[in-house]
Formats: C-alpha cells, structure tokens, sequence
C-alpha cells in the first residue's frame, strides 16, 4: 500500500491483488476514515499508463507507489508516506531489532541465525540492524537470511543497478537488487513482499557478502504457516510465514546434524486479515508461480542506462 494524505483525509492506493485478496485490511482502514483505491487504477494519469502497458495487471507496490505520489504532488496540502525501502523507515523499525537484542542481551542469548522476510527491505532491515552493526564494526558471527517470495525474487534473480523505485517512473533511481520497475509480479498472497526491487541499504549488504538470501515458494510458506499456528497458537501473517519457512528449515538442519543453534527469526503481524488467502491454501486452490528467465530478461531490457 502507499498513501497520501492531507490532515485526517487520507487517500490509500492499495495494490489491487491485495485490494481484492485482502478485504479486511482493506475495511480497517475505511474504519478509520481513509479512502481504499484499488492500484492501478484510472483516477491517476500514471495509472492509466500503466494500466495500457498491462492490461488487466493485478498490480504492485510499485504500480501503488507510483499514484500515491501523483496524488501527493498534484494536490495542494497533501503529503505522501513512504512505507518501505528508504533508510529512514529501516531506521524505524530498527526498534524491533533493538528490542529484540536488548531481550537476548538480558538473558545472555547469542543468536547464530537471525531470519526476516524481504520485500522492500523495512521488516528485515529494523530486525537485523543491532545485529549487522555488531558484525561490521566488531566480527560478530551471525549468520543473517533474507527470505523472499519465489514469485518476486529480487535478491535471488534481480540485477544490482540503478533503478526507478517505482513502476510509473516518477521517483528518483536507487542503486538496488531489482527485477526491474517493470516487472509486476503474479498474483502472490504475501501483498507486502511485492516489490520489484530492494533497500539500497540492505541491496549493499547483501553484495557485500554480509548477509544471505533465500527464495521460497507461496505454498511451502502456508504449509510452514499451518504448522506454526498448530503448535504456538498464534495465525502468523503471509509475510512473516517466510521468515518462519526458513527457519523451521534451519532447524531441520540442525535436527540432522545433531548441531545446536539459536535461531531469531521476525514475526510482524498476525493472519486474522488474511483468512482469505488461508481458505485458498486449504483448499488446495493455491498456485506456486515462479518467473521465468526469459520474463525477467525482458524487465532486465528496461532497466535505465546511467553513465
């Protein structure tokens, strides 16, 4: 979702797949007085020249992105909210990470892996941040995960170059691991993980070699979903559920291995929203895809050229 808003009147581009996927998301935030429009849409120019582009497209956080920031530019005394990606919102949610290790600190804990879902890079970079910081400035020895869904897969299979942060093109470029601003991913249940590109700052890690990356697919990640909620009694969220796949994957190793490792993994928000998708999973009317080489060659193909 991406939003502009003036005073209390707040104006809500929710990513049409999500808009449809995600209805009760969709009626909190009417609740409380927002206007929820479906992205892309055609009450935005930008909009509609990404909808003639791709017709019928389900839409993106980029596709999102691009029209609440029309509206924000266009329209006197509004503002627009950036969610995700930028190193101010990382910086935010560092209070998770600093929470998180302030919690482990107390009871003498070192974690040896430490895991978070990826789709912009907020939820996994305000986890990991104390972590990182320790590793870079003093050696420690945590292994870090990002996981990411199969169907948007921007660290695993994206390019690191400059590219436009949102798909209508209006933002400034970021050097980042992306699919592409023109890549719109297949419908994926995660709303929050559908972003074609990755936090500059966590794109660098990742480069760097100081954290790893892996992708996983929709199916696997409700399986892990279930499993979790059957034990701990808690109905995790799509987004999270990838952090939690991997982890129960981790531990599995450890499992075979007779090793005995700390594992932390992100867990942001609760499924009681997304009962829809949940019912899909159930009823085995869930699909894995995953983009092909030749589709991400093409997005690749319109990546900007800087000199």
């Amino acid at each position: 979702m991406a939003c502009a808003y003036f005073g209390l009147d707040c104006k809500v581009f929710m990513v049409k797949v999500s808009y449809e996927q995600k209805p009760f998301r969709r009626e909190v935030m009417r609740t409380y007085g927002a206007s929820v429009t479906p992205s892309p849409s055609m009450e935005t120019e930008v909009g509609k020249k990404i909808l003639a582009a791709h017709p019928g497209t389900t839409g993106s956080l980029g596709c999102a992105i691009s029209e609440a920031v029309e509206v924000a530019t266009t329209t006197e005394g509004y503002r627009y909210v950036l969610g995700s990606v930028l190193n101010q919102v990382l910086l935010h949610q560092s209070v998770i990470g600093l929470e998180a290790k302030a919690a482990l600190d107390k009871y003498g804990i070192t974690p040896d892996i430490i895991i978070g879902c990826a789709g912009g890079g907020s939820n996994l970079g305000g986890l990991i941040a104390p972590f990182m910081g320790e590793k870079i400035t003093k050696g420690a020895d945590y292994r870090i995960i990002a996981v990411e869904p199969a169907s948007c897969p921007s660290f695993t299979r994206g390019k690191y170059a400059y590219d436009f942060c949102d798909t209508g093109m209006v933002c400034p470029l970021a050097k980042m691991y992306t699919l592409g601003s023109n890549f719109i991913p297949a419908p994926n249940h995660a709303g929050g993980l559908r972003y074609h590109g990755m936090s500059s700052t966590l794109s660098q890690l990742y480069d760097d070699g100081l954290m790893e990356a892996v992708s996983v697919p929709q199916t696997a990640v409700f399986e892990a979903a279930e499993q979790f909620a059957r034990i701990e009694g808690i109905l995790p969220a799509p987004e999270s559920s990838h952090a939690i796949r991997v982890a129960i994957d981790e531990a599995l190793k450890c499992k075979e291995t007779g090793e005995e490792k700390t594992i932390v993994f992100g867990l942001t928000g609760t499924g009681y929203f997304d009962l829809v998708a949940y019912e899909k999973f159930h009823d085995g009317k869930m699909d894995d895809y995953i983009p092909t080489d030749e589709e991400l060659a093409a997005s690749f193909a319109t990546l900007p050229v800087v000199e």
